[in-house]
């Protein structure tokens, strides 16, 4: 029992004596070294951790330049802080406890910080910070650096710059002391960088106050361009407005070649010349070799006449074409990577090209009557300024874009082209040709070989018109309106009989419409009389002889040698023959005719008789007065051709027309 009781002694002996007498198990953090400068303020962040976990803090000094009297086992120094806790009041804080330039900001547990202001430059060197919380004693060792000036921030960036790449620089300076504010401000060749612009991203602050470090940091995030390059970027100290230190650094930049591009002269007229000029104004790094490459449109151009000179590139341009119009750019490289030239355009001036005529109505086929516009267009000019023109069939008609015929009529028919000029030149389009469509018209028949013809020859009539698209279809008639039943362009009589003599028409037809002829009269004279010989020499009739003077229809200055008497019917009204009457109608194609000649002689003698004798020729008329004869017969049906002799006889009316042949 005794041994065992001698064990708990020694095991709470231990105890005791690791508890209260290792001092190792203080813990102190704060910065290693603190800045500040003559006049300014320091802030220590101070945190403690006593041996016992419960333990407070009793007593803090602060010493400066302080030693340890090893014949006394104590610090001695300066006192700069002593605060220790009340027997009236055990419990109170020692922080916010000031004691000339020094003011407490911690409290009896883990803060430990201190703040000394103003702060003077001999207070550079050790500060001795002495604590004790019950037995438990520490003094920690604080290391101040006090400038008699304010010293300079420092400036931190990256190793290599480059253009248009952001970049971070950061101003900073190891201080920061509550009540004493300073402020950082960015320069860049002397001027103010207040706010953010295209290449300024962003200005941020921040100070920092730990127990690892104390500084105040600004951080200018931006893209620099090349021309950046050389340039100066400051960082300011300010206190109050007042201006405490400051550091420049210059931007070393990185960034590709830097061309320009010249053009000579920028306009230029189709076929000339044109001279382009690559200069190298500034590369960082410089350039090992220049070696120029150009480009147009975006595209590389090869097999052209190039020149090299030290940094600078000639590029020539021999008989410009349109095709060579364009936006040239040259480019060169350095370590950086490829740098190229603003584009410059290449204007190429050139008459009006792909000129070409529209038709903007109607939408499909034209017709007579219609309204038609045409338009003048064309694929490009330079300069834009252009005129329009018309030609017909190479002879101009009028100016201005567009043609238009309010009613298009088949006379507009024919090759337009339309022309565009500049101040260049002009250019004409292909011809373009106006068919205008419409019905038949001018419909004429034409008798060939003539109009009056003898029986047992030939004639061909021909249906002439004009129609667009041709006629399609014809259609002939005889005096009487019968279809002929036939549908060709002509019409062909063969052998020709009296019978074919009378008037004859055609009628035409396209997709357009149908037009009609007016008659022609076709005379078919017969070689003999009806039956087979002249009445008067046959037939011994008995013929009373009337003359009628100033009768219509005779020619004045016929000879009188001999006229034809037609027999028409009673019943009929008789047909009055005009000037081109000269033969006999068809017995076919009218009613039934009887003839009669009345021949004179050759001399002056007046002698009366019968009609087809010499001795009954009736007298001649003169040149002055037309005569007409007329002759009421009665007389048996057996004279007509064809006549049954039994049918009754009937009256008859011959009328004659005196008609003189020859001059």
């Amino acid at each position: 029992m005794r041994v065992h009781y001698l064990w708990l002694l020694l095991i709470l002996g231990h105890v005791a004596s690791a508890r209260y007498s290792s001092a190792n198990d203080w813990t102190v953090d704060h910065p290693q070294t603190l800045f500040a400068w003559e006049g300014a303020c320091i802030r220590i962040p101070c945190k403690y951790k006593t041996p016992l976990p419960k333990a407070r803090l009793d007593n803090i000094l602060l010493f400066q330049n302080y030693e340890f009297d090893k014949a006394t086992k104590k610090f001695t120094g300066t006192v700069l802080y002593n605060a220790t806790k009340t027997e009236k009041d055990p419990e109170s804080e020692l922080y916010l406890s000031k004691q000339g330039r020094v003011t407490f900001l911690g409290n009896r547990i883990d803060n430990c910080t201190l703040k000394i202001h103003p702060i003077r430059a001999n207070d550079s060197g050790n500060l001795g910070l002495r604590m004790t919380a019950g037995t438990e004693r520490w003094m920690e060792p604080i290391h101040l650096n006090v400038s008699e000036k304010p010293f300079q921030p420092y400036i931190q960036m990256p190793s290599e710059i480059r253009e248009s790449q952001s970049v971070t620089l950061t101003c900073g300076l190891n201080f920061s002391c509550f009540g004493y504010d300073i402020l950082l401000k960015w320069f860049l060749e002397d001027s103010e960088i207040t706010s953010i612009t295209s290449s300024v991203t962003s200005i941020t602050s921040s100070v920092t106050s730990s127990i690892k470090n104390v500084y105040t940091e600004s951080k200018l995030t931006f893209q620099p361009k090349w021309t950046d390059h050389g340039k100066s970027v400051k960082c300011q100290v300010q206190h109050s407005s007042k201006v405490l230190s400051e550091r420049t650094v210059r931007l070393d930049v990185k960034y590709t070649p830097k061309l320009e591009i010249k053009v000579n002269p920028t306009e230029v007229e189709k076929n000339n010349s044109v001279t382009m000029t690559c200069r190298v104004n500034s590369s960082n790094p410089k350039l090992r070799t220049v070696a120029v490459s150009w480009f147009k449109d975006g595209r590389p151009l090869e097999d052209q006449e190039l020149e090299q000179e030290q940094q600078m590139s000639k590029l020539i341009l021999h008989s410009v074409t349109k095709d060579m119009r364009g936006k040239y750019r040259c480019q060169a490289s350095n370590d950086i990577g490829p740098g190229e030239s603003e584009e410059v355009e290449l204007t190429v001036h050139y008459a009006p090209r792909d000129v070409k005529v529209l038709k903007v109505s109607p939408a499909s086929e034209i017709r007579a009557g219609q309204r038609v516009l045409l338009q003048c267009d064309f694929a490009e000019s330079n300069p834009a300024e252009v005129r329009f023109f018309w030609k017909k069939n190479g002879s101009l008609v009028q100016e201005g874009r567009y043609l238009s015929f309010g009613s298009v009529s088949p006379e507009d028919s024919g090759n337009y082209n339309c022309m565009v000029n500049n101040s260049i030149g002009e250019t004409l389009s292909q011809a373009w040709n106006l068919q205008v469509l419409y019905a038949p018209r001018r419909l004429r028949v034409s008798i060939s070989p003539g109009d009056h013809v003898m029986e047992g020859k030939k004639a061909t009539l021909s249906c002439e018109s004009d129609a667009n698209p041709p006629i399609s279809q014809y259609t002939w008639f005889d005096s009487s309106g019968q279809d002929l039943h036939s549908s060709g362009q002509k019409l062909r009589l063969e052998p020709l009989e009296v019978q074919h003599t009378g008037s004859y028409r055609c009628k035409g037809t396209n997709g357009i419409g149908t037009g009609e002829s007016p008659p022609s009269t076709l005379t078919v004279y017969s070689r003999s009389l009806p039956g087979s010989s002249p009445p008067a020499l046959t037939n011994p009739l008995i013929l009373r002889w009337k003359q009628n003077r100033s009768q219509q229809g005779l020619q004045e200055n016929s000879s009188g040698q001999s006229f034809f008497v037609r027999n028409k019917k009673a019943r009929r009204t008789p047909l009055s023959e005009g000037p081109q009457s000269q033969g006999c109608y068809n017995p076919a194609m009218d009613d039934t005719v009887s003839y009669a000649i009345l021949r004179f002689p050759e001399s002056d003698t007046h002698n009366t008789g019968d009609a087809g004798t010499p001795a009954t020729q009736a007298p001649p008329p003169n040149n002055s007065d037309s005569v007409t004869y007329s002759v009421i017969q009665k007389r048996p049906m057996g004279d007509y051709e064809n006549v049954n002799p039994s049918c009754p006889e009937d009256e008859s009316i011959h009328y004659s027309e005196l008609v003189q042949f020859g001059a």
